[in-house]
C-alpha cells in the first residue's frame, strides 16, 4: 500500500489513479489518513454509492439487528408462502 501526504500530492489525479492497479494508495494529512484510492473489481457505480452511504448502511444494520432480536424465516418457507418451487441444484 502506497502513502502519500497531501502536501506532496502534486502529480495529477490520473497519475495516481493508474497506480492503484498496482496497490491502493492512501492519502495522509499529517500521518493520518484522510482518503484512499484503490482498484474496483466487480461492482458498479449503484453497488458503490450504495455500500458508501449513510442511510443505506443504517437501513441495512436495522435489518439485521431486527433479524438477529426476532429472528427470520428459512428460504424454504418464502418459497412455500410465495408458492415458488425450487428448480435445480443450488447450495
Amino acid at each position: 500500500m502506497k502513502r502519500l501526504e497531501l502536501e506532496k500530492a502534486t502529480a495529477p489525479l490520473r497519475n495516481y489513479a493508474r497506480d492503484v492497479k498496482k496497490e491502493p494508495v492512501v492519502l495522509t494529512s499529517g500521518g493520518k489518513p484522510v482518503a484512499a484510492l484503490f482498484a474496483i473489481t466487480n461492482a458498479d457505480l449503484e453497488t458503490i454509492t450504495l455500500s458508501t452511504h449513510p442511510q443505506f448502511i443504517a437501513l441495512i444494520e436495522r435489518s439485521r439487528m431486527r433479524q438477529k432480536a426476532g429472528g427470520g424465516i428459512s428460504s424454504k418457507e418464502v418459497r412455500r408462502r410465495l408458492g415458488i418451487e425450487r428448480t435445480g441444484r443450488h447450495r
